[in-house]
């Protein structure tokens, strides 16, 4: 498969990023340290170009009942300027993905969905796509940057006249940004440090990104890499496609119960209605290493007898606690916060503790 470059490829490699393939694409996966980019959206501010990431804009007069078709959470809710964290179930109980739903009005929404799945997301809405909404992917004609921190606001409010202060989580606008029309400016984002997600189109997205770190300069603002990205949004115990979640994996076993709505119609519902009132037989967990150990992705899960009980899908070490943490699936009876379990890595069998989330 060709790997795409992201639209700013070069000013990452100027920037001394180090770019590895992810989801088919040519990504940066840090600048500098892990630890230094992580520490820098936590405490100040970081920028993220996730312009990998995929847009599909449904416009028609039926565009909410193949939303409300195809995910799981319930986007009847949803006002203007409103978004929402869904997932789009499959046939026999899984999750194709998880997603963003963007309401602009009650004719036009925008998906934004994983980079890896974007052309297994289009197939799977356009199959469903039997009321005749018309549909465009326009993943390869934005650039998407992830401005997390909690100096994050102040840096962009110098770059727009529009109040970001009174845009609420989970909510949006388009405007005037940084010289330009039609910006969409969305209080969203996967670090659980707070901060926007700039859409811009790309044949402005250069100046876009030097105008950000400009107006950042006072704030000591950063580029930040995937690795960071993972470290965030693990503390804040966030599910990563393809790790925690996957075809295989029910919302309900997921932990996203919350965005499963049986208040409507949707794809497998009545399956997973039935999963819900028997109760899953395995759930995904946090936990936090009581010895000294990194839990990794794939690695085993045992109880106190050794017998295999589950298995890690992500895991690191918090550059907030200073210690292993991981999430993982597990038999339902060690699901409960305190549970003790031990993690197999390498030729050690490892004591952790289950964990409410967030870590942090």
């Amino acid at each position: 498969m060709d790997i795409k470059k992201l639209i700013l490829n070069d000013i990452h490699i100027s920037l001394g990023a180090k770019m590895v393939p992810f989801a088919g694409y040519n990504m940066p996966v840090r600048y500098s340290s892990d630890i230094v980019e992580h520490m820098a959206v936590r405490n100040e501010v970081g920028v993220f170009d996730v312009s990998h990431m995929g847009e599909f804009f449904l416009k028609g007069e039926n565009v909410l009942e193949l939303i409300q078709k195809v995910t799981s959470n319930d986007a009847s809710v949803l006002s203007n300027g409103q978004a929402q964290y869904s997932c789009l179930p499959n046939d026999h109980g899984g999750i194709v993905d998880d997603l963003i739903v963007y309401k602009f009005s009650d004719e036009e929404y925008m998906l934004v969905v994983n980079a890896s799945n974007i052309e297994k997301d289009w197939n799977w809405i356009s199959g469903h796509n039997v009321l005749g909404v018309m549909m465009e992917n326009e993943s390869d004609n934005y650039c998407l940057f992830a401005v997390q921190g909690p100096k994050a606001t102040g840096v962009l409010q110098k770059l727009t006249d529009t109040d970001l202060s009174e845009i609420k989580f989970y909510h949006f606008t388009i405007g005037n940004f940084a010289g330009h029309k039609g910006v969409i400016l969305s209080n969203t984002g996967y670090t659980g440090s707070g901060g926007f997600e700039i859409y811009v189109k790309n044949e402005i997205a250069r100046d876009v990104w030097n105008k950000i770190f400009k107006a950042g300069e006072d704030a000591n603002i950063r580029p930040v890499g995937l690795g960071a990205r993972d470290t965030l949004r693990l503390e804040k115990g966030y599910c990563l496609y393809g790790n925690d979640i996957d075809d295989e994996t029910s919302p309900l076993e997921a932990g996203l119960g919350w965005i499963t709505k049986f208040t409507k119609t949707f794809v497998n519902a009545e399956n997973l209605l039935r999963q819900k009132e028997a109760g899953v037989s395995k759930k995904l967990i946090g936990f936090k290493m009581e010895e000294k150990g990194i839990p990794r992705h794939g690695y085993e899960l045992m109880n106190e007898n050794e017998e295999l009980i589950g298995n890690v899908t992500s895991g690191t070490i918090s550059p907030i606690l200073k210690k292993g943490i991981g999430l993982g699936y597990v038999k339902k009876e060690y699901t409960a916060p305190g549970s003790e379990i031990w993690v197999a890595i390498r030729k050690k069998v490892l004591k952790a503790k289950v964990v409410k989330l967030p870590f942090v």
